[in-house]
């Protein structure tokens, strides 16, 4: 497809997930924005209807994260506790670490996991840990 003067390139949006009994972990690379927030929120669905009691999501290689984005999260998180799932969320970029605390939605985050390493890991669900 090509690009044409005035319209906007659609966003890109990576998403992988893996399973480990009622543990799922849900990557993600790319931009989360209006475009992408309902694919981010159809898998996070998916892993509640799954049945899965626990839900990281490694945010290492998003490199936006909007409103629509923060929405789907919180939207999750709602669901989930009623149910007794956890949702955490994994070493997000600065800004958006920034935005979650701001908003009050901190209790999302991972206390373990908010700083960034200084080399990309991919986090394993293997033996309980992320």
């Amino acid at each position: 497809m090509s690009r044409t003067e005035g319209t906007m390139p659609l966003t890109q949006l990576t998403v992988h997930r893996h399973d480990r009994t009622t543990r799922a972990l849900v990557t993600l690379s790319g931009e989360i924005d209006l475009a992408t927030a309902p694919l981010v929120y159809a898998e996070l669905a998916g892993c509640l209807r799954d049945g899965m009691r626990t839900i990281d999501v490694d945010l290492m290689a998003v490199t936006f994260c909007d409103a629509s984005g923060l929405n789907a999260f919180l939207t999750t998180f709602r669901l989930g506790a009623g149910a007794g799932t956890i949702l955490r969320l994994h070493y997000p970029p600065p800004a958006m670490a920034r935005v979650i605390e701001l908003t009050g939605s901190g209790f999302l985050l991972d206390e373990h996991h908010t700083d960034r390493p200084a080399r990309p890991q991919v986090p394993t669900v293997a033996g309980g840990a992320l």
